[in-house]
């Protein structure tokens, strides 16, 4: 299962799983990353960190360390 870093611009998927420090990913449920949602990668800075993604109405800058947490379905 890919997950959100390895995405290109442009694809989207639903987000399966969270994993990784527990502090980690309870800041991701807190902006948004809920199992189920659909995220979308708008882009990535010109160094690759970070990545930004829309999650329904709301774009978020993540940076690669933590996009790597997140295991995403392709859609």
């Amino acid at each position: 299962m890919p997950t959100l870093d390895q995405l290109l611009t442009g694809q989207r998927g639903e987000i399966e799983t969270l994993a990784g420090d527990p502090a980690l990913v309870q800041r991701l449920y807190e902006i948004g990353l809920l199992e189920g949602e659909s995220v979308e990668v708008l882009g990535f800075a010109p160094l690759g960190d970070p990545v930004e993604i829309r999650v329904g109405n709301t774009r978020l800058s993540l940076r690669k360390q933590e996009a790597v947490a997140v295991s995403v379905r392709l859609l």
